[in-house]
């Protein structure tokens, strides 16, 4: 691997140019903020006021008398928890909620009450994932569960997974409890994270990972077996791995659906070490978008559902993507770039199962053509 991967425009491409200074214009015609509106606030306040209600729900024992109705919230905490990461925390700490970083650094925090850490994800998505998208030895968003995903045609094959098809849906299940109890503390103390020189921590990074994980836990943990002493260990057990699977497959699913589906690329490094093309470009044969014009996936997932947009302007809130979308879909056209979308959830749930079969099937896996979908 290339410890210097560079972006080399061998095509001298004018597309990010143009469809930045697009969608500059459209913000100052209108003359609009690119960051958060009034609409988003209230999702905020939706989303944050509705985890905290159902956590005071389920640790307050009001429920006790129906089980059934307790672990109800807990499904739907976990759901709240992914719509926090999705819609607050992505936002927050890509800077693009509001022109104050004290604001973003706020609602970044939301992440330690979801269970995460918003500093190794600052490094491992706002800087890895964002720049070397799905190229395999950089982009680790495309290394889910080595040895049982294959989700890179450069990872060798093994024979389990040419059943992946069958159980990988399964298996995102798991990202939340393994973000939760190994992959923060994996990747604060890996050295190095695709590209990233990751062996220099500050002491606030030291202290904020512990003691926002033991917060986490005991919240988590040991508040509700305090609160709730009638509750016996296995219902406790089943509530709580409930909740961290509902919220590790509604996360792990909406991000592959918009980097492992049919058209998109794993580009390798050329033997200079370079991929030769514009960044921008790179982006656009490597994202795809899902449901762009359903008002409800965009609500729910907070703009990942338009992941090309999100990639080429991350300062952007995720609240004017619907609005930016027809800009950059017509500028790609315009200018012979991908822009591959799936016009429904279920198409991009479709595709990405074709694409596990496909890498699943090891050597037969053929690279998916590039296409753009008008």
């Amino acid at each position: 691997m290339s410890a210097k991967l560079k972006f080399v425009d061998r095509g001298k491409s004018n597309f990010y140019a143009t469809v930045k200074d697009r969608v500059e214009q459209y913000f100052s015609s209108r003359k609009i903020s690119k960051n958060a509106n009034f609409a988003m606030y209230c999702k905020v306040a939706f989303f944050l006021l509705g985890a905290f209600a159902l956590y005071v729900t389920i640790i307050s024992g009001v429920l006790l008398p129906h089980l059934w109705l307790m672990y109800a919230c807990c499904l739907l905490l976990g759901v709240f928890g992914a719509m926090i990461g999705f819609n607050v925390s992505h936002d927050a700490i890509h800077g693009s909620f509001s022109h104050n970083a004290k604001i973003n650094r706020l609602l970044s925090a939301s992440f330690y009450f979801i269970g995460a850490n918003p500093y190794m994800w600052n490094i491992t998505h706002n800087v890895v994932h964002h720049t070397f998208t799905n190229i395999p030895g950089h982009d680790e968003d495309i290394e889910v569960a080595p040895g049982l995903i294959r989700l890179s045609p450069a990872e060798k094959p093994t024979r389990i997974q040419k059943y992946q098809h069958y159980y990988a849906f399964l298996l995102y299940g798991l990202a939340a409890i393994s973000w939760i109890f190994r992959k923060d503390y994996k990747k604060f103390f890996q050295k190095k994270i695709g590209n990233y020189n990751n062996s220099k921590h500050s002491t606030s990074a030291y202290f904020n990972l512990f003691f926002f994980k033991f917060l986490y836990y005991f919240l988590t943990i040991a508040v509700p077996i305090i609160l709730l002493p009638t509750v016996t260990w296995w219902q406790f057990l089943f509530g709580y791995i409930s909740l961290q699977l509902v919220k590790g497959f509604v996360i792990g699913l909406v991000f592959q659906l918009a980097h492992v589906v049919e058209g998109t690329s794993f580009p390798e490094p050329n033997e200079e070490g370079n991929i030769e093309e514009a960044w921008a470009v790179h982006q656009m044969c490597t994202t795809a978008n899902f449901a762009r014009k359903n008002w409800l996936a965009t609500f729910l997932c907070g703009g990942l559902n338009m992941q090309i947009e999100h990639h080429l302007f991350p300062k952007i809130c995720h609240i004017h993507y619907p609005a930016i979308s027809e800009i950059v879909r017509k500028t790609a056209i315009e200018c012979g770039v991908p822009y591959i979308e799936n016009k429904t959830f279920v198409g991009a749930l479709a595709s990405h199962y074709a694409m596990l079969k496909q890498f699943g099937a090891g050597d037969s896996f053929t690279v998916q053509t590039r296409t753009v979908v008008a």
